[in-house]
């Protein structure tokens, strides 16, 4: 309660609303370019926020934050391009909707769906700081293996229609993972003496060429040209029916969103992918899934934008960063003499207050601009083809290129784009590749440590309540759907008439 009265003033503060309001918007666009990240729109900004009072520069650099991780989906639903990690969750069904013409009612409920994640993640980041940070003090390497372990599992519900396949596509990508520098030794790992393969590769360059640029590649095949359903530039929120439907799937994605936030180095990315598979699971028209599903937007959406507010908690209460665009936040919090931890709320209590007044203005910001700007992007995709994969390909481009300013990342993606085209002429899944290369280091990295710590023991993964309890729910998700599958591969087919 002291929290929320002492936050109220800051909401009739001109500057923090200001500052919201810029943030936002500067993240929902970085968002939406392709190759732009959160961390690098909120790097640009950062510059500006030096002569900024300091509250205001805080609530503009995570309102940035906050607006890009939503603009993130923007791009996975209309030109199946993911800009963000998390967002890859949202193109199978986001983009399958667009091309039946459902554009505006995907990017509605994509937006209904991120403001309450953002307002449930809030609620949390203000009222359970202190709890919260515990558990994610609790966490240990073994613990961030299980967590891996657990984001992997759901490979089996991703896999499609062939589990081989799947399987196939999930090594692959883990095998992309492997690249770089090794996490315990520091030696270099398949770079073949190119130093700009040192920092390993990059999941978006992977994402861009395997979705947007195989697709590309896919429509310049087609001679004939698919007829394309074109979507009206209009944002359709969902209606009353529509809403009671989505309630099981944001609360899935909320929870989910709300345990991974809090912990440093998972991120929106297993939310997602868990919020996924655990709405599909759940769910009452599982069929739907993969082929235009409200909640397969609904979910990973609600989960991503919870775990941007609740992955302040580690920041704010420990002074830990727990991905790139926290490690910024933190900058911007040194930059101006306040340092992160357990002191923090008493000593500056009027900051944290701001920042959480300046988050709930960004929260309402991020509806507004999306009211105003989603109409225009739903316009743009609906011009002729030939124009708009011109389009999309100029963008493309000039993103990756902008994301280390070198033609190794455009040759990269363009790769990707080439194994994509054949992935999907062979029908291999591309999200098992996705959230493989995405968890490969995390999972490696826990998994050498953990048995540096433990001097070669394996039963320092069995050592603690979390990475059991972690591995448990892994193993009851694999076997679930081994058994799910077995079961479908014995049940007779219904004839049709």
């Amino acid at each position: 309660m002291e929290t929320l009265l002492g936050s109220i003033p800051h909401l009739f503060d001109l500057w923090v609303i200001v500052a919201a309001f810029i943030g936002v918007t500067c993240g929902i666009l970085g968002g939406a370019l392709p190759g732009i990240s959160p961390s690098i729109t909120m790097a640009l900004l950062l510059p500006f926020t030096y002569t900024m009072d300091p509250t205001a520069a805080i609530v503009m650099l995570a309102a940035t934050y906050i607006g890009a991780e939503y603009g993130g989906s923007i791009p996975a639903i209309l030109i199946r391009t993911p800009d963000t990690n998390a967002a890859a969750a949202t193109v199978l069904d986001g983009f399958a909707m667009n091309q039946q013409g459902k554009a505006g009612l995907a990017l509605g409920i994509s937006l209904y769906s991120g403001f309450v994640g953002s307002i449930i993640g809030l609620i949390l980041l203000m009222s359970l700081s202190g709890p919260l940070a515990d558990v994610a003090l609790a966490f240990t390497p073994p613990a961030y293996f299980a967590l891996g372990v657990l984001g992997l599992s759901v490979i089996a519900t991703l896999s499609g229609d062939s589990m081989v396949k799947g399987l196939i596509a999930a090594l692959f990508g883990l095998m992309l993972a492997t690249i770089g520098t090794d996490p315990v030794t520091g030696s270099n790992r398949f770079t073949f003496g190119y130093s700009d393969l040192l920092g390993g590769i990059e999941p978006v360059l992977v994402m861009v060429g395997l979705f947007a640029m195989s697709e590309l590649l896919i429509q310049a095949g087609d001679r004939e040209g698919a007829e394309r359903i074109t979507s009206r530039p209009k944002i359709e929120f969902p209606g009353r029916k529509l809403m009671r439907r989505l309630i099981k799937p944001q609360a899935i994605g909320s929870s989910i969103g709300a345990f991974e936030g809090v912990m440093p180095g998972a991120g929106g990315t297993i939310a997602s992918f868990m919020a996924y598979n655990e709405a599909r699971r759940w769910s009452n028209n599982q069929e739907e899934f993969g082929n235009g599903s409200p909640e397969g937007i609904a979910a990973p959406k609600t989960a991503n934008n919870t775990v941007a507010e609740t992955a302040l908690v580690p920041l704010l209460a420990l002074g830990i960063p727990g991905s790139n665009s926290t490690a910024i936040l933190l900058g911007g919090f040194l930059i101006h003499g306040l340092q992160p931890g357990p002191m923090l709320l008493e000593k500056s209590a009027d900051v944290i207050h701001g920042l959480y007044a300046g988050i709930f203005v960004a929260i309402l910001g991020m509806v507004l601009v999306g009211i105003t700007i989603l109409p225009i992007c739903v316009w743009l995709v609906n011009r002729p083809r030939a124009y708009l994969n011109a389009f999309i390909l100029a963008l493309i481009l000039s993103g990756i290129y902008t994301i280390h300013e070198g033609l190794t990342d455009v040759t990269l993606m363009l790769v990707a784009g080439a194994v994509g085209f054949f992935m999907r002429l062979l029908r291999f899944p591309f999200l098992p590749t996705v959230l493989c290369l995405v968890l490969g280091f995390l999972v490696e990295s826990s998994f050498r440590r953990s048995l540096v710590m433990s001097g070669d023991d394996m039963s320092v993964f069995v050592g603690d309540w979390i990475s059991i309890t972690l591995l448990s729910v892994a193993a009851v998700f694999i076997l679930g759907s081994v058994v799910k599958r077995a079961l479908d591969m014995f049940r007779p087919k219904s004839k049709t008439a």
